[in-house]
């Protein structure tokens, strides 16, 4: 049952019957959120808004057969906005919070071995099935700035990565066995959930991917044969975006 958390979303639930019924209709039994941030985030530039994270929290507590919502991301140590940011965020989520360490990875750019006329580098970057396609006009290009970038004293390039596709999946699947949860609401669209949600869907689970168009992998979409349901996040535009882009 709908119950508004606040004003706001009462006022647009009355603006936006047709939403709220639709939700209503989707977490009809015991559910589970599960929010991949790092995943989530990159939609604002497509979607040209952002999500604001109270008003998330308060519009999905307004469903009551929502009991947990669970909100993964990493924290970049010893970076002072990575680490505040996230504490904000445990203050939202609570115990629903998940973080752990942005690992950063080093990779050499070092061209001093390297043939003008080599990908070997490149490799290390690109696909070789695209780096086939380029005219070795284009690698000996590339291979003069790899060249510059190391006469300015610059050697490796940094890469940051932290994702919580095993936690995602084993706190999906946890719930499922121990904790009573028929509905199971991803916020991704990554490939990688494909096993754990696939399992969900063969005992007879419903499982509800919240997303925005074009930024849900083909492995996923191929799911909705097998009862995936996808929620267009457009739809709840006016209860979880920054209220000056209302």
């Amino acid at each position: 049952m709908f119950k508004p958390k606040s004003n706001n979303v009462k006022k647009w639930a009355k603006q936006l019957p047709q939403h709220i019924e639709k939700l209503e209709n989707l977490f009809q039994n015991n559910t589970s959120v599960y929010i991949d941030y790092a995943n989530v985030r990159p939609w604002s530039v497509k979607l040209r808004w952002n999500i604001d994270l109270k008003r998330l929290k308060v519009f999905l507590r307004s469903f009551d057969n929502i009991k947990s919502i669970n909100f993964y991301d990493g924290t970049l140590y010893g970076d002072d906005k990575s680490e505040k940011a996230n504490r904000d965020r445990q203050k939202i989520f609570k115990d629903g919070f998940v973080t752990k360490p942005v690992k950063i990875m080093k990779h050499s750019i070092d061209f001093s071995s390297i043939k003008p006329t080599s990908s070997d580098l490149l490799e290390k970057f690109m696909r070789r099935c695209l780096l086939r396609e380029f005219k070795l006009e284009t690698i000996e290009y590339l291979n003069q700035k790899f060249l510059e970038m190391n006469k300015s004293g610059k050697h490796y390039i940094e890469d940051r990565k932290c994702n919580f596709d095993v936690e995602i999946g084993t706190d999906m699947i946890i719930d499922f066995k121990t904790n009573d949860i028929e509905t199971f609401v991803l916020w991704s669209g990554d490939s990688d959930f494909c096993d754990p949600i696939e399992k969900l869907l063969d005992n007879n689970k419903k499982v509800i991917l919240f997303a925005t168009a074009r930024k849900i992998s083909r492995e996923l979409n191929n799911l909705q044969s097998k009862g995936l349901e996808i929620f267009d996040i457009k739809k709840s535009r006016e209860f979880i975006c920054w209220r000056q882009q209302i």
